[in-house]
């Protein structure tokens, strides 16, 4: 047997003036000054509901999320959690193992360590700082941020739930080229639904202002890698083979709340009415993270929004997914392993229930940039490797990752594919201008 060829090293800070770096120098910084200016400003909320407890309660957690700041901005060493909260064993075992990689540089630090890993850990702290602040551990600090992409993206939501309602009223009669259109146009609007990223901005307004319908066909030669024809002969071929036992089943691994969360809603009942899936399970985060993704509370929120609206087709659209959900055909779920800094070459190991679950499905969608950072590892590979390659044995079930590219890790490119690109555009890794729809049928 032909030896395995050896990981490539993990994106990290210590490689100056990558992406990485920047990212660690510059908005990892803002954003937890933002965290700490949204806790200042809801001092009085704080105060009204909680008295002076939740007022001490609000100095505590910015008084550590300072700290961190300070911790990282210095670069000093990654430290233990000292909370109780269920997954802080993992995370400390987690340390220790960056603690001992043989080629590691000593103790972790901020600029020293995989960027995978110590921005995971921002997030986690940034939730440990509110989490062990009772009366105020339930606040979510980024919820303004994500409700304001929403509503700012209005326009755009309107936009998508009438095109879609529209198509729904003559879905019956669609042949089979015309259902295979309708999907590409729904995976495209849902990859570049992902440009809205408030981590990637640091929290400034993402929103989508224009009908992301029109733009379609200027967006094709953007997406380096388009594999929607094999997503398409996946759920045709499941759906002739289902039988009555077995439903065809798809997973939508979430990523932002706001504009990106609708349009991954709209690809998923365009699914079911389409009759290419019986059933689908969406993931989101168990706690707030990355600024703007998808919690159970956003994922409830957004769709009583839609609800609730006054306009005619995203209310539909809102009381429609409401019922999908009831009836059991939907099915939101969050599991802590999304919220770790494992890759997902690991989660058969760290979380086995979890990847049993995923080998239940049929296609798994993967959303968004960090999706594609954990299952390619999040390394400096060459961008010819094929993805199947960079997965590292991560295969549950067929998946298919829709990312817009904004960090420096790319595969399954055609050769000088990326080379050409980078000629011309230095910056096509990190900007949200560059997509992918990348398969992998798996084993």
């Amino acid at each position: 047997m032909a030896a395995v060829p050896a990981l490539p090293v993990s994106l990290s800070g210590r490689f100056k003036g990558s992406f990485a770096y920047f990212t660690i120098k510059d908005r990892l910084p803002q954003i937890l000054t933002r965290v700490i200016d949204t806790l200042h400003r809801h001092k009085n909320e704080f105060f009204e509901e909680h008295g002076e407890k939740g007022v001490e309660a609000e100095k505590r957690a910015i008084s550590f999320l300072s700290k961190l700041r300070n911790e990282l901005q210095t670069d000093k060493p990654v430290t233990p959690l000292e909370d109780e909260l269920p997954d802080a064993a993992l995370w400390n075992q987690y340390l220790d193992y960056q603690r001992n990689l043989p080629n590691g540089n000593g103790e972790p630090s901020w600029f020293q360590s995989p960027w995978l890993y110590v921005e995971c850990y921002m997030y986690r702290r940034i939730h440990a700082a509110l989490a062990q602040n009772p009366p105020i551990d339930n606040f979510d600090v980024f919820k303004e941020g994500k409700a304001q992409n929403f509503f700012e993206s209005q326009e755009a939501v309107i936009a998508l739930c009438t095109y879609f309602q529209e198509l729904l009223k003559n879905i019956k009669d669609l042949d089979e080229k015309q259902l295979q259109e309708e999907l590409f146009k729904l995976l495209q609007v849902s990859l570049w639904g992902n440009k809205c990223d408030l981590s990637f901005s640091a929290g400034e307004d993402s929103s989508q202002k224009s009908s992301p319908l029109q733009s379609l066909e200027n967006m094709v030669p953007y997406i380096l890698v388009n594999d929607m024809e094999k997503v398409w002969s996946l759920l045709v071929n499941a759906k002739k083979n289902r039988t009555e036992r077995s439903n065809v089943r798809v997973d939508i691994i979430l990523d932002n709340a706001g504009f990106e969360l609708v349009s991954d809603l709209v690809l998923a009942d365009f699914l079911l009415s389409s009759k290419l899936a019986d059933e689908v399970y969406f993931h989101g985060k168990s706690i707030p993270w990355y600024v703007s993704d998808t919690t159970k509370h956003d994922f409830n929120w957004t769709i009583k929004q839609l609800g609730s609206a006054n306009h005619m087709w995203m209310s539909r659209c809102g009381i429609n997914w409401e019922g999908n959900l009831k009836k059991g055909v939907w099915v939101f779920r969050d599991h802590m392993f999304w919220t770790l800094p494992h890759d997902f070459s690991s989660m058969s190991e760290v979380a086995p229930d979890l990847y049993a679950e995923l080998q239940k499905s049929n296609l798994l969608l993967f959303k968004g940039d960090l999706n594609y950072r954990k299952l390619t590892g999040d390394r400096k590979w060459e961008y010819s490797v094929p993805f199947h390659q960079a997965l590292n044995k991560f295969h549950p079930a067929p998946l298919c990752s829709l990312r817009t590219l904004k960090s420096d890790t790319q595969v399954g490119l055609k050769p000088g594919q990326g080379e050409q690109i980078q000629a011309s555009e230095p910056e096509w890794m990190v900007s949200g201008k560059y997509g992918v729809v990348q398969f992998d049928a798996g084993l």
